[in-house]
Order: structure tokens, then sequence, then C-alpha cells
């Protein structure tokens, strides 16, 4: 089937541009999500971490589902999850994969700058892995989401983020040149600090936010979340990096957050 063309900037959701809009509307990466991303060492260490800490059932969205890796998992443990992404063939998978499965969820379709289908405070867990929120589009469409995440949890409701290190580029020459360019514009004033191009499963110009350690805490806070573990991650096998007290902010490749959303 063939990706329907983009519409006007002006016209696409807020966080998404061009790039990302193809992602979402191509139905050939919702039906390879699973074979593309099979044996990824980052779906084993997540999925462990979060069965581990997210033990009694309860209400669960899974924000930016994908093909329902977690979503599926958690409802077939007696969760009631609701399954929300953007991408309307993202959400065809879930509900034929759980279907198969015999489990029952349900599925939205939704922006997760703009959650105002779901009702404040109704959930007890809320899941952002694979760096879901680095995809999204610009500092204020990211810091909306976090702050919807927060809204749809219940006071001391618990959040898991996945989110990449801005740092993990020093390790070899195109990244620090990349770095470079990155310090240049921050210097000149440019507030993006963080977002990579890359072409992605066959998508050029598809973009990343990768975050420092300092400024995720930050924004966790600005949305009403306290940190509660931060698992600093190795780039290539996902394990928890050794040593983890020794400059963890430059070494990981990434981290896994739990957070509490603050309140009472």
């Amino acid at each position: 089937m063939a990706t329907r063309r983009p519409p006007p900037a002006w016209r696409l959701p807020q966080g998404v541009n061009a790039p990302l809009w193809e992602y979402l509307n191509t139905p050939r990466l919702a039906a390879e999500e699973d074979a593309y991303f099979a044996d990824h060492p980052l779906f084993d260490a997540d999925a462990e971490a979060l069965h581990g800490r997210f033990r009694t059932p309860g209400r669960l969205v899974d924000l930016g589902c994908g093909a329902g890796r977690h979503a599926i998992q958690f409802a077939s443990r007696g969760f009631d999850v609701v399954a929300i992404d953007l991408a309307r063939p993202m959400l065809e998978v879930v509900g034929r994969k759980a279907e198969e499965a015999g489990t029952r969820l349900l599925t939205i379709q939704a922006n997760l700058c703009d959650l105002g289908c779901l009702p404040s405070g109704s959930f007890d867990y809320a899941l952002s892995m694979f760096s879901t929120l680095g995809m999204i589009r610009g500092r204020d469409a990211r810091r909306r989401a976090l702050g919807e995440a927060a809204r749809v949890l219940r006071p001391r409701g618990r959040l898991a983020l996945h989110a990449h290190n801005v740092w993990l580029n020093l390790r070899d020459s195109q990244g620090r040149k990349w770095l470079l360019r990155q310090a240049l514009r921050l210097f000149g004033g440019g507030d993006e600090f963080g977002d990579r191009r890359m072409i992605y499963r066959g998508i050029p110009g598809m973009e990343v936010h990768l975050y420092r350690w300092g400024e995720l805490r930050r924004e966790l806070a600005r949305a009403g979340f306290r940190v509660d573990e931060a698992i600093p991650l190795d780039e290539v096998t996902a394990a928890p990096i050794p040593n983890p007290g020794r400059f963890p902010s430059l070494r990981a490749g990434g981290w896994l957050v739990f957070a509490s959303r603050m309140g009472t």
C-alpha cells in the first residue's frame, strides 16, 4: 500500500514533521516492526525492568505503543491497558496481535501532545519506551507530551521512560563532529541542542532528540515528576553499565527512568 503524501507543514500535528509523518503512515513499517527488531537487546532489557517494577495490576497507558510489545504483555498479566499511537498502521497490528493472543486492550489513535481523549488522573502506570519522547519534534511539543503523561496519571502514579544520551556521540569521530556543530549552534542562540538527523528504516530526514541527563531530569520535574530510579544503559548491550556511579552521564548510551507523579 502506498504512503499518502504528507500535508503542508502548517497542517501537520504538533510534534510531527514531514519525515515523521511518513514514518507514522507507512504500513510496511508496522508490518515489519517485530521482525525488524527481533533480538534487539533493548527490547529484552526494558521488558525485564518494567515487569520487575510494575507488578501489581492496574490501569496502564502505553504512550507510543508501536506494535504493542509491552501493551500486549501487560494486558496478558491482568493490567487494564490503553495502547496509544499516532500511527494507525501500528494500532491495526496491535489489535490483530491482541486478538491472536486472546488478550483485551483498548487502542486509541491520538497525538501524545494532546490526550484530551483521556480523563485526568485515570492511570496507575504510563510507559514511554524506545525513545518515543525523543521522536517528538520540538522542545515545546515534548514538554506538552510529558505534561499530558503527568495529567493522565493519578498522584503517585508511575511513569517508565527511555531516552538516548547525547554524549554517546563522543565515541566516534563523526559523532564528535556533530557535537561540535551542535555546540556552535547552541552558543549561536539555537535552542534545540541534541536533535540528530538520520535515515531510519529507509526514511531520510528522521530526527531523534538525544538528551543530556540534567536536561531530562529538569524536564521531568517541570512536568510534575519525581525521579525514583534512573538506570544508565550500555549503548550496545542495553545492560546496566558497570560501575554506574562513575561518570554515568557521559558513559551511558541512554537511560531507563522510573518516575512518580508528584501531588496528593
